[in-house]
């Protein structure tokens, strides 16, 4: 099934909207410019699939952005499902999917509170999302965090699957934290949940250093700009973390059963459905609910 539609918004932005906030709604087509020109040696999918095998799995990718874990795994997955905040970042993503001829589901939401039923992924990944929490939610980032691993385990299978990926430094010849707080953070996801990790180097490789200026300049700022001239840095170094962690317990209650509407409408093949009233998920489409059937996706 070809990629469908992706609707636009006219936001309204607050002055002093976060940085990244800003890039997430408004600027999503050169954010995704920028991630395409990461992780030159392809580490990153190999560093994935020595945490589990991937074949065959049915993934949830959390904080997907503009597809930068989806686009790794469609090829291999048995399913891959995005959800984002941020609609302008999904839309760049089925933008993605349309010029692959590929298709995958997209969903609007908040990774704090999941639309799905419990015990449903064979993996459940975040790829440089719950780290935002850290700032965005000075006093209380903990408990967020919390939320969304919490919500994660939910919608897991047992012995499934978590995985968070994280920023260990750009523009750093060694891994390591870039600021206090994320360091806070990453030894929460260690100590207090007990995650593993694992760091991987997924350095950019911009075509030249005019693009590498004006690429690092847009979302890392001025300060690591200047050190890329400096340096000469067409091939950019940078680390990720990958932090893991596997369910080992057993259900003690059956899954729960999927969410009841009395308003399907089939699209043809019998498989994928929406409610005119609450809205579900297509492959390749995005929808906006909190709303959804899964015995219409024919799961």
């Amino acid at each position: 099934m070809k990629g469908g539609f992706c609707f636009s918004q006219k936001l309204r932005y607050d002055q002093d909207m976060d940085h990244y906030i800003k890039i997430y709604t408004q600027q999503a087509d050169i954010y995704h410019r920028m991630i395409t020109a990461e992780d030159v040696d392809g580490n990153l999918l190999r560093a994935l699939e020595a945490v589990t095998p991937l074949e065959g799995k049915r993934v949830l990718d959390l904080g997907s952005g503009t597809g930068r874990i989806p686009l790794l795994l469609y090829p291999i997955v048995d399913q891959v499902i995005g959800l984002d905040l941020h609609w302008g970042m999904l839309c760049e993503q089925q933008k993605q999917q349309d010029h692959l001829n590929q298709s995958w589901g997209l969903l609007q939401g908040d990774l704090r509170e999941l639309p799905f039923p419990e015990n449903w992924f064979d993996v459940a990944t975040a790829g440089w999302a719950i780290g935002h929490f850290q700032g965005w939610f000075a006093s209380t980032w903990q408990s967020q965090v919390d939320r969304a691993i919490r919500e994660m385990i939910r919608v897991l299978r047992p012995n499934g699957i978590l995985i968070i990926i994280e920023t260990l430094t750009t523009g750093s010849t060694t891994p390591a934290p870039p600021t206090q707080g994320l360091a806070k953070y990453y030894a929460w996801l260690e100590n207090q949940w007990g995650f593993s990790r694992q760091p991987v180097q997924t350095d950019y490789q911009f075509q030249d250093l005019e693009e590498a200026v004006e690429l690092t300049s847009f979302f890392f700022g001025t300060e690591l700009a200047q050190k890329v001239r400096q340096n000469n840095w067409v091939r950019l170094p940078e680390w990720t973390g990958i932090w893991a962690k596997q369910l080992l317990c057993v259900p003690t209650h059956p899954i729960l059963s999927p969410l009841n509407c009395s308003n399907p409408i089939f699209n043809g093949d019998s498989k994928w459905g929406v409610c005119p009233l609450h809205g579900y998920f297509l492959g390749g489409r995005i929808w906006r609910s909190h709303c959804l059937n899964m015995s219409l996706l024919g799961w």
